[in-house]
């Protein structure tokens, strides 16, 4: 494990594998493994990345094994937030042959998909290092995978965003048609909230924003604004919130966007639309 990343509870991870496991193994388990390989039979495998790429999720693939043999021994030769190249072996796995071959896909699913989210969130880290900005995630998460995707951005080198409702708060659009005035939806959130909860409110407008800091949230998401707009909303705010940018981020922008000077930088594709890293497991 990389030392600069606070490891997961190993009991979160353990009850996410057990329950991918449960659904791969069914009823009667590896009927297919169990009918073709002795029960005695032992095996040395590989796992080795088929792309570039920054890894995440490796507790997944060692509680995997672990847990449909204990007398499988995982080894991990690098950590997570590692950037690999194409044909890196990234662990070994020794033990009885039909438990590895049955928790294969399982280990391989979450540590390709967190992997990919680390690989993707890499790319936009990439993009904007010549600046002070930070890529962040959002909520658009896997249901129940929400935890572990933010982990694997933090792999990537981004940063979190709130983990839920209940954490941080957002006062979006909605909140404030709602209310009916934007100061007045911050003050009610600060009223409301205890001194250790920050308030962030979302502006589509520099007249919102101007509107806004009057009641001094903690930070300011600029929707949906274009560069130049964007570098004006930092003038105006000069330092009294944290600014951050939301809203038709993508690889080929977000450089333009980081230049600007906002602090954050929103991407929700880097949890819901980060395509897999390549990962495959094979015996020697």
């Amino acid at each position: 494990m990389n030392s600069t990343l606070p490891p997961l509870s190993r009991l979160a991870v353990d009850r996410a594998v057990a329950a991918a496991l449960a659904e791969d193994l069914g009823r009667a388990g590896d009927i297919t493994s169990n009918a073709t390989i002795p029960a005695h039979d032992k095996a040395r495998a590989f796992i080795a990345v088929r792309r570039d790429g920054t890894i995440a999720g490796l507790a997944f693939c060692e509680s995997a094994f672990r847990q449909v043999d204990p007398a499988t021994r995982f080894t991990a030769r690098v950590a997570d937030g590692t950037a690999v190249t194409a044909g890196s072996v990234i662990a070994e796995i020794e033990g009885p042959a039909r438990p590895i071959l049955s928790a294969e896909r399982v280990a391989l699913n979450f540590l390709g998909h967190l992997s990919g989210i680390a690989t993707a969130t890499a790319a936009y880290v990439a993009r904007v290092a010549h600046t002070e900005a930070k890529i962040c995630c959002t909520r658009k998460t896997t249901p129940g995978l929400r935890a572990f995707e933010k982990y694997a951005v933090r792999c990537g080198g981004g940063t979190n965003h709130r983990f839920g409702l209940d954490d941080a708060v957002l006062i979006k659009d909605n909140h404030i048609a709602a209310v009916g005035d934007i100061a007045e939806t911050i003050r009610r959130a600060r009223a409301a909230v205890g001194h250790l909860v920050k308030i962030e409110v979302e502006v589509d407008t520099l007249d919102q924003l101007r509107a806004a800091l009057a009641a001094g949230p903690d930070a300011v998401l600029l929707d949906n604004m274009a560069p130049e707009t964007l570098r004006q909303a930092v003038e105006i705010v000069a330092g009294r919130a944290a600014t951050e940018a939301s809203g038709g981020v993508s690889l080929d922008t977000v450089a333009a966007i980081a230049e600007t000077g906002v602090d954050m930088i929103s991407v929700g594709a880097i949890t819901h639309s980060a395509p897999v890293l390549d990962i495959g497991l094979d015996f020697v």
